[in-house]
């Protein structure tokens, strides 16, 4: 059963703008350690991070709070398995509302990521 479905979508150039403005700054405010070190050493980073951009919203609006109620950019964390299949991390106030959503110990938070030229895309689905 879905529990909680978000989608996002991003204009990659919007987010290469804020990285030019504002550099370490917007990728630590936004950004874990491990999401910075993955997306620098991909040959397009701004790509990247557009990416994990769009997951932490679609995953934020799977939750039913959007980035507000005091879930924070880094609450939402995007990280690859071994096989560079990416998944949600929650940390603080978006594990919180995400044990709560909990209908069963087997809800489960699914992202499916994709970008082509101008845009990043995320889906972010939990079901029990």
């Amino acid at each position: 059963m879905i529990v909680g479905n978000g989608i996002d979508i991003i204009d990659i150039n919007r987010i290469r703008r804020v990285i030019d403005k504002y550099g370490n700054k917007f990728k630590k405010r936004c950004f874990s350690i491990s999401e910075i070190e993955r997306s620098e050493k991909r040959l397009n980073s701004v790509e990247s991070y557009a990416k994990r951009y769009a997951a932490k919203e679609a995953c934020a609006k799977a939750l039913g709070t959007g980035l507000a109620r005091g879930v924070f950019w880094k609450d939402i964390e995007v990280v690859n398995n071994q096989y560079g299949k990416p998944f949600i991390k929650l940390h603080g106030k978006a594990r919180i509302i995400f044990k709560n959503m909990n209908k069963t110990s087997n809800t489960q938070i699914e992202v499916s990521l994709s970008d082509e030229k101008k845009y990043a895309i995320a889906n972010v689905t939990i079901y029990d």
